[in-house]
């Protein structure tokens, strides 16, 4: 159950004012058609994390625990400084295909995620954890908890929440993991 709601909470928090939530705010306004985006968005995250949840399992039998406890310390305190670090959309990245509002979400979601916070997030907290599927469902619960109201209210929810404020939350709560991990203390995390 920690791993879940651990999970869902560091991505929940990592995730606003991410690159993916601006993308979800400009299929929002292009495509006008929450449904089908919110499905693509769903799969796409799941795809993506499970991935990202498997390579973090292989990984964690592939290195010592003293070693993994310092990669994952060190990780999730690196981690906590991307945070800080506003993304942006890159050009392009948002532009309406010819597929529909699902298709060019489900493509863009998963590519735009390759490489991101919380997909290194997903692999850090399964490598952690050791259990898959709470970690994937609970970052993907968390990715949905930050996406999801920018599909529904569009830029209104951009322009009111505060942004700055959540960011310096979730680093603080990734730096707290770090050092948790890196004393070996258990803590619940």
């Amino acid at each position: 159950m920690n791993a879940f709601l651990v999970s869902t909470g560091v991505v929940a928090l990592a995730e606003i004012g991410d690159k993916t939530q601006l993308l979800a705010l400009v299929l929002a306004a292009s495509f006008r058609r929450p449904l089908p985006i919110i499905a693509g968005i769903l799969l796409a995250t799941l795809a993506n994390h499970a991935l990202a949840g498997a390579l973090g399992q292989w990984l964690a039998q592939l290195v010592s625990a003293e070693a993994l406890r310092w990669i994952l310390g060190l990780s999730f305190i690196a981690m906590a400084g991307w945070t800080l670090i506003p993304d942006k959309l890159e050009d392009g990245a948002g532009r309406t295909r010819r597929a529909g509002a699902f298709v060019t979400t489900l493509v863009a979601f998963f590519l735009v995620e390759m490489g991101d916070k919380t997909q290194v997030a997903t692999v850090a907290l399964a490598a952690r954890y050791h259990t898959l599927v709470p970690v994937v469902i609970g970052t993907t619960l968390g990715m949905m908890i930050a996406n999801v109201p920018a599909v529904m209210l569009g830029n209104f929810t951009a322009e009111r929440l505060p942004v700055r404020a959540i960011h310096v939350a979730a680093a603080i709560l990734f730096v707290v993991i770090g050092i948790a991990v890196l004393g070996g203390l258990e803590l619940g995390l």
